[in-house]
């Protein structure tokens, strides 16, 4: 357990990275979430269908009924892209 600890410390001190998740709900729709964008701007999300979404002031955005499972996300400057990674409950 203790070098899991000394590890700890080293991700905590870097920067939150962005990250977005896709999950089937249960009207068999995809529902696409991320986390750590940049506040208060917009994404394009491209893959399985197309469009943008605002992110939140915290960092975030959610979209459900979508088709298709596959999704790459990317910020409006190009700076972050990110594929969207399948959750299963």
């Amino acid at each position: 357990m203790a070098p899991a600890l000394a590890a700890a410390p080293a991700v905590a001190a870097a920067p939150a990275a962005a990250k977005c998740n896709v999950e089937v709900d249960s009207a068999g729709k995809y529902h696409v979430w991320g986390q750590g964008f940049p506040a208060d701007t917009t994404v394009t999300y491209s893959g399985s269908s197309k469009g943008s979404v605002p992110i939140d002031t915290r960092g975030r955005f959610d979209l459900g009924g979508l088709s298709g499972g596959k999704y790459v996300v990317k910020t409006a400057d190009g700076k972050t892209t990110v594929t969207c990674t399948a959750v299963h409950y």
